[in-house]
């Protein structure tokens, strides 16, 4: 078996996919790993991107159906996470709109992210660094700060937080594990970049949306794929079983093996 049967073998993505299928298979599975949990539904944060869009569009189906099958009160939380300004909030709040998302609220992220920044910069002045947190490593604060105030709400609301993870960024070690603050659950897992954007024309996403370049907003201007030089159009003929650029495919491969930990489990002895 070559490596890149072993990775769509691990990832477990599809050749090709039936859209509806694919829709009522992930709704069926959050609607039973919430009747599981003994919660009352789903958060997911929008980031006015593709991934989110269609998380939340799946979430909202699933809280709906269980709260119509059981006359309960399941819901979908949607959360916009800005620091400070955020240029392209709007499509959050068109994505939030177009699914018909019912609860949603917004929490600025600012003035924590630049606390931690701060706190991190005088415990490194204090070993001999004098510098101020890099770009990345800010970026990364955003993140888990992100994660921090999803968690908060969801333990008020007795929710789970669900995840956007996907094969396409699994594979490059663009991962929501533990130290970037986790998630209950992950939908869109074993879908590509490719297909999940297959199930967002299914689902209504907004068409700005639907061309953005994919970013984790990070920093201003990052994007995926300039960050890492991988088309996601090559991740997702990889992850199909197809032959893509040979220079292209050993960025792949070795962005696999080296974030292989990111994938795993705690480890323990």
């Amino acid at each position: 078996m070559s490596l890149q049967q072993e990775i769509i073998a691990e990832l477990g993505v599809k050749p090709t996919i039936d859209v509806e299928e694919e829709i009522r298979k992930r709704v069926d599975f959050l609607k039973s790993y919430v009747l599981q949990s003994g919660t009352t539904g789903l958060l997911i944060a929008i980031s006015g991107g593709i991934d989110s869009a269609v998380t939340a569009a799946l979430c909202k189906k699933a809280t709906d159906a269980l709260a119509e099958e059981s006359g309960m009160d399941y819901r979908t939380l949607g959360v916009f996470q800005p620091y400070g300004q955020q240029e392209d909030i709007e499509d959050s709040y068109a994505a939030a709109q177009a699914i018909g998302l019912t609860y949603t609220v917004e929490t600025n992220i600012e003035e924590a992210v630049n606390e931690i920044a701060l706190e991190t910069e005088y415990a490194l002045k204090s070993i001999g660094v004098h510098r101020h947190v890099s770009i990345p490593g800010k970026g990364n604060i955003k993140a888990r700060t992100r994660m921090v105030v999803q968690y908060a709400l969801a333990f008020e609301q007795n929710l789970l937080v669900v995840g956007t993870d996907h094969a396409s960024e699994a594979i490059t070690g663009f991962f929501t594990k533990y130290g970037d603050g986790a998630v209950d659950i992950t939908p869109l897992s074993t879908l590509n970049k490719r297909q999940v954007r297959m199930l967002a024309s299914a689902l209504g996403v907004p068409k700005s949306i639907l061309e953005k370049a994919p970013s984790a907003g990070l920093w201003d201007g990052q994007t995926d794929e300039a960050e890492l030089g991988i088309p996601y159009d090559a991740n997702s003929d990889y992850l199909e079983g197809k032959t893509i650029d040979p220079n292209i495919q050993a960025k792949l491969e070795k962005q696999f093996q080296k974030t292989r930990h990111k994938r795993s489990l705690i480890p323990g002895i």
